[in-house]
């Protein structure tokens, strides 16, 4: 018995013919053609200018970008300011429809980040093209992305409840955002990487890592040079004040004794970690004051009982930007010496090139804003092939660290 014919739906062959022309105009750099595309918007999609390719998962975005790859035997040299040059001036018109392009696909709103069948955003595809305009475009674009967030995340906190119309207001304003833009959020690249997750968690201690109970490294060895160039840089003298936020595995504690603080106090949220101190004899080392609880409850009692420190050090696990913003924001200031310095773990979307690079600008803004000013410092990572073994996730991809280094403002 013979099986009927497959009947294929007109309408679905339709849709796909016309993603493929949306992907098909940006790819041409063609934004007239887009512009028209968008606006009708017969893809069925709730924005056109996300629509996918089912193959490689390209977005218009990744097809703007992509157009632009150098031929195998293309090499672009770059000048001092970024320009591409040696590629002449067909490259350079190329590129300035790209950018074009590109510029017009984001105030359609195109997703910065938004990641192909290569688990590639459209600006990894610039880095890995050479293309540095591009790549800035799309950095730039994640920059006001996470900012944007970040206040309607303030405005919804402080939305008034009895004014039910504004709310509404703010709430689909709000959703029309979160449609349109996609937000990284360090640490958390997997949702059920939590603080509340994490201090609820058995942790196994080994000698090169620290892991929760499902597997995360919450602290590795290889983060030692990093960790003693940071205590350097904090304690240049014996005899200061410092304050650490995030035991874990003890490695930036361990490196400040070795500056012979003059006070040592250490915040821990999290009870195995602070039972494993005292096991290790933290409670009995010169100066040391340990704190048990989260930092949000500790340093209020901190700043009443009128303590003050030379050097404020930040590592906690799985906590939200907005947390360390307002560690940054509300605490600090209460804490610090006037010529104190203070600094972070660094490690806000290491897992992408693109988001580390977004981070350090959000960053910065928002030092600048809570009254202090940032320095870094680009430390080499070596290689850390074999590090993941028996690591659910990789928590660091890219090739520098960039160390901050915060003071008051002049």
């Amino acid at each position: 018995m013979t099986e009927p014919p497959l009947e294929i739906s007109h309408v679905q062959i339709d849709v796909d013919l016309d993603i493929q022309e949306i992907l098909l105009a940006a790819s041409q750099h063609n934004i007239p053609k887009l512009r028209q595309l968008l606006r009708s918007n017969n893809a069925g999609a709730e924005n056109p200018a996300n629509v996918k390719d089912p193959e490689t998962g390209y977005a218009p975005l990744h097809a703007a970008i992509a157009a632009c790859e150098p031929d195998g035997d293309e090499q672009l040299a770059e000048d001092e300011e970024g320009r591409v040059n040696g590629a002449g001036e067909e490259r350079d018109g190329e590129l300035a429809l790209a950018r074009e392009t590109v510029k017009f696909l984001l105030q359609e709103g195109a997703i910065w980040n938004d990641l192909d069948k290569n688990d590639e955003t459209p600006g990894c595809l610039a880095r890995r093209f050479g293309l540095s305009e591009l790549y800035e475009l799309m950095v730039d674009a994640g920059v006001r992305a996470e900012l944007l967030f970040n206040r309607l995340e303030g405005y919804e906190m402080l939305a008034d409840d009895d004014d039910d119309e504004e709310e509404e207001e703010e709430k689909e304003g709000e959703e029309e955002v979160a449609a349109t833009t996609a937000t990284i959020e360090p640490d958390q690249a997997d949702p059920n990487v939590s603080n509340v997750r994490y201090l609820h968690s058995n942790l196994t201690f080994q000698d090169d890592r620290l892991l929760d109970n499902d597997q995360n490294g919450v602290m590795m060895a290889w983060e030692s040079d990093i960790m003693a160039r940071t205590a350097r840089k904090l304690l240049p003298n014996p005899g200061l004040r410092v304050l650490n936020i995030g035991h874990g595995m003890g490695i930036v504690d361990g490196f400040f004794q070795d500056q012979k603080p003059a006070t040592h106090h250490i915040v821990e949220a999290h009870a195995e970690v602070v039972e494993e101190m005292k096991r290790k004899g933290w409670h009995e080392k010169p100066g040391v004051m340990i704190h048990q609880g989260k930092w949000q409850d500790i340093l209020p009692q901190l700043v009443e009982q009128g303590e003050m420190f030379d050097a404020i050090y930040y590592d906690t696990f799985a906590e939200s930007y907005s947390d360390f913003r307002d560690f940054l924001s509300e605490q600090v200031i209460g804490l610090l010496d006037t010529d104190g310095l203070w600094s972070f773990f660094n490690g806000m979307g290491a897992d992408r090139q693109i988001s580390y690079d977004v981070y350090q600008k959000v960053v910065e803004m928002d030092v600048f804003e809570a009254g202090f000013d940032v320095s870094w410092e680009d430390i080499a990572v070596p290689s850390l092939e074999g590090e993941w073994s028996g690591v659910r996730r990789k928590y660091w991809v890219v090739d520098n660290y960039r160390l901050p280094l915060c003071k008051y403002m002049d």
